[in-house]
């Protein structure tokens, strides 16, 4: 084994056995308390450049910035199949609940809701594993503030593990924190953003991790992400829950968790939310 690769097997289990951090929005969880667990599972590299773990921390600045690609005009919102779980019709927000499980309080009007700020994040009633999840969403227009400030959101797959919501035209940000990346991990492939106040869309295939009896890691959730039709994640491998400043540890969780959406005190607007519930593989 030569230096390189021994430096990066030796970070690898200096994180394995770094202490656990439990990163969970409050309240939303709701389906049983963590167990911790140590990883069985070797977390692979994804060795794109600008997106792997082993070769930049957590928000670096100095990681290249995603190429712009122009995703085209937006368009009506894509119909759900017939097969589908429609979380979000444009009437009402009966399916979604506030963290202390009253009902949401964010704002209906006109197909969409958008973000009170200060109300809290919201989840789904109900909760889920494996999915394919389609939802539409649309920064404020006209845009206020720079980087972390303009347009921030989330989409949290079973409350862990966030698909980063922002507003990242001609908004420069650290890239694991923009618009379509697995926030503090992977940085999108491209920036595929349209201008603040235009309707975006997100189709994420979830794969959610697997534990054994005894609470240890089988096999790391998996994400693949277009952002407006684009590829801004392939098929990449979380190294554990998402969370801001650092990446901690898998913990054992309940195979089926809500879905939720993050109140960052900006009025993002979202509208048409549905999903399709995947067999395991």
């Amino acid at each position: 084994m030569n230096s390189k690769k021994a430096s990066m097997s030796k970070n690898k289990e200096h994180r394995r056995s770094a202490g656990m951090v439990v990163a969970s929005i409050a309240g939303i969880v709701g389906a049983g308390a963590l167990i911790g667990c140590s990883t069985a599972y070797p977390m692979p590299a994804n060795d794109i450049p600008g997106q792997s773990t082993e070769r930049w921390p957590i928000h670096s600045t100095d990681r290249p910035q995603p190429a712009i690609v122009d995703p085209g005009p937006a368009a009506a919102p894509v119909p759900a199949p017939a097969d589908a779980v429609v979380l979000f019709d444009g009437s009402d927000l009966s399916h979604w609940r506030s963290a202390d499980g009253s009902p949401a309080r964010w704002k209906v009007k006109d197909g969409y809701f958008e973000v009170a700020p200060g109300s809290g994040a919201i989840a789904s009633s109900q909760e889920f594993g494996d999915v394919q999840l389609h939802i539409e969403w649309a920064a404020p227009e006209p845009a206020q503030g720079q980087g972390q400030d303009r347009g921030n959101s989330g989409v949290f797959l079973m409350g862990r593990y966030e698909v980063q919501v922002l507003d990242s035209y001609r908004n420069t940000t650290y890239p694991d924190g923009q618009a379509g990346a697995i926030y503090g991990q992977y940085p999108p492939l491209v920036n595929a953003n349209r201008p603040p106040g235009e309707w975006q869309r997100y189709d994420i295939v979830f794969r959610a991790p697997r534990f054994d009896t005894d609470g240890r890691l089988q096999q790391p959730a998996r994400m693949t992400v277009f952002h407006n039709g684009v590829l801004v994640q392939d098929n990449v491998a979380l190294t554990g829950p998402t969370a801001h400043k650092q990446r901690p540890p898998y913990a054992a969780h309940p195979p089926r968790l809500p879905l939720s959406l993050q109140d960052h005190g900006n009025p993002v607007r979202f509208r048409n939310i549905w999903l399709r519930e995947l067999a395991p593989e």
